[in-house]
């Protein structure tokens, strides 16, 4: 007695530390084909026992073999199925990051023409003022007089994003 619990004892102590350094596994999900298997077959089996009164084994055995085939097709069936719903929402999410990439470059195009078109009219504006003598009577550039004078300088960054205050065309002054 005392020899089979020593055994018993040192059995357990291996079975511990063998245990304590094994890595637990990610538990794997069963596919479709494989639930709908096991499904069948266990619900054929049971069927075929009901229904084949004088031979019980042999209907169970039959009601599993056809319940299982049954289950792995609809299991197939389904599988197939979520596979084409993934390429659809993959197919959907690539034609939606497009339409986005899209509307990305159309709006910088849009924002590099604007000010485009502000650098331009704020030219004309300096050629138009270039002519005239300010009320002090000094004639000097009156451009930069003009945009120093209001309190606002253009933003060279205007629609760049990944430049601050990028939205906005003008910047205040600081001091």
């Amino acid at each position: 007695m005392k020899k089979v619990s020593l055994i018993l004892s040192l059995v357990l102590l291996i079975t511990i530390t063998i245990s304590s350094s094994v890595q637990a596994q990610e538990k794997s999900r069963w596919s479709p084909q494989a639930k709908g298997t096991v499904i069948g077959a266990g619900t054929g089996a049971a069927a075929g026992a009901i229904i084949h009164k004088r031979n019980r084994v042999a209907g169970g055995v039959i009601g599993g073999v056809v319940g299982g085939a049954t289950g792995y097709a609809i299991g197939k069936h389904k599988d197939n199925k979520n596979k084409e719903a993934a390429q659809v929402a993959a197919a959907n999410r690539a034609a939606a990051e497009r339409a986005a990439a899209a509307n990305r470059s159309a709006a910088n195009r849009e924002a590099v023409a604007a000010k485009k078109s502000n650098a331009s009219a704020r030219e004309g504006i300096a050629v138009n003022n270039r002519n005239q003598v300010p009320a002090h009577g000094f004639n000097t550039n009156s451009n930069t007089n003009q945009i120093f004078a209001t309190g606002y300088l253009p933003n060279a960054h205007y629609g760049d994003t990944s430049k601050p205050y990028y939205s906005s065309e003008y910047r205040r002054k600081s001091w």
